[in-house]
């Protein structure tokens, strides 16, 4: 996804269509009724909340599944980005031709390793959010080898349950983070996160992890490794009144990958993504049109199993207005506030803090209004830093 670049706390926004605009602290009705019913109370000693009059628990509420990535982060010249084919705000899967970046980039520049992967990121995002240990859970394939271990103490470090699969026939993917400028190309090597099967879900200690939540991610990325886990945890949201959340995540996931990604979305409840990765989709699949409203329109049209709950379609514009469909007929602009650039550190996981902001706000029964506006506010925190990091404490309210 695009970076956000900032939002404010009484931001106006617009309703597209019916003229109607309001401010993110009005009491105007949400868009996001239809997931959760009235807007109940919290409990912060608890953690738990009051729903419709039923308490329920968050832990595990949240459940990810993606690929985990251990970044490898270097500011590089462009040339060294056209050396390699590469292109600034793009992300690809690793060729043959990619591989000897790696270690030429360790033995060559300054670098930094974090723990990422899009899906990841979210999780870890959400969960620095909501602030309560293992309100959260993420479920990948690693290698067993000493960047497996760091990505599990990384994740873990920062409260979220993880229920990795863990094999020794691939090493633990890396995703090359060439920042380029205020620019950045992602080129991830899937390795071991290509390995994850879905007999690792049907564990019962796993698929106890799946019941146990109530909302799910997962960005686009994981299509190109297993399509099957993708539908056995859409069908279980589905059959169970949950929520499902998936993300666009590259134009190449629309490019190439358009026959799973349709396969899941009857299922999608939520979908994010990119302008650059709206318009791909549109011309994917012929909706004849680049206008960013209304391809989130026709989005929210596409057939849904549970045709009860209209799909919400969130589209960030990096410093334009962020557009979301509530349906094919209900459209709200969310303006934001540009950051000085002088400010931007790196736009690298802006899109996955955006995600990360958003469900932590969605599992809490806010309105859609406040998911977006944490989405904002996580975004303009990690681009002012160096990879999708933050800081100890969260100051959103």
């Amino acid at each position: 996804m695009g970076s956000i670049i900032s939002s404010s706390e009484d931001e106006t926004v617009e309703r597209v269509g019916d003229n109607f605009s309001t401010s993110s602290g009005s009491s105007s009705s949400s868009g996001s009724d239809f997931l959760f019913g009235s807007d109940g109370d919290d409990s912060d000693d608890e953690f738990t909340a009051n729903i419709v009059g039923v308490k329920i628990d968050y832990e595990g509420i949240l459940f990810g599944m993606g690929n985990p990535l251990l970044d490898i982060s270097a500011q590089v010249a462009k040339e060294y980005l056209e050396k390699y084919g590469l292109k600034e705000n793009d992300a690809i899967l690793a060729e043959d031709k990619h591989k000897p970046m790696y270690d030429e980039m360790v033995k060559t520049f300054p670098v930094e390793y974090l723990a990422g992967g899009a899906t990841q990121n979210s999780i870890k995002v959400a969960q620095w959010i909501l602030k309560k240990p293992q309100a959260t859970t993420f479920v990948g394939a690693i290698g067993d080898d000493k960047f497996g271990e760091i990505l599990k103490e990384k994740a873990e470090g920062v409260g979220v349950r993880t229920a990795y699969y863990k094999q020794n026939e691939e090493p633990t993917g890396l995703c090359a983070a060439l920042l380029c400028g205020h620019h950045r190309s992602l080129c991830a090597y899937l390795a071991a996160a290509n390995t994850f099967q879905y007999s690792h879900l049907e564990k019962p200690e796993n698929w106890a992890l799946i019941e146990q939540a109530k909302y799910y991610y997962i960005a686009g990325f994981f299509l190109t490794v297993s399509p099957e886990s993708i539908q056995a945890v859409a069908k279980h949201a589905s059959q169970n009144g949950k929520t499902f959340m998936m993300g666009l995540a590259a134009p190449f996931i629309s490019q190439f990958f358009m026959e799973p990604l349709m396969k899941a979305m009857p299922y999608v409840d939520i979908l994010c993504g990119n302008e650059t990765e709206a318009a791909v989709f549109s011309q994917q699949q012929n909706f004849g049109t680049e206008d960013v409203t209304e391809i989130a329109k026709k989005i929210a049209a596409l057939p849904k199993v549970n045709s009860n709950k209209p799909r919400i379609v969130v589209i960030t514009q990096g410093d334009q207005a962020t557009i979301v469909a509530n349906g094919p007929n209900d459209v709200t602009r969310y303006p934001i506030i540009p950051l000085e650039k002088c400010k931007i550190v790196d736009t690298n996981g802006a899109g996955d803090a955006f995600v990360g902001g958003f469900l932590s706000q969605l599992v809490q029964n806010k309105p859609i209004e406040k998911c977006v506006a944490c989405g904002h506010y996580a975004a303009n925190v990690i681009i002012q830093r160096s990879g999708c990091t933050f800081p100890d404490e969260c100051t959103f309210e």
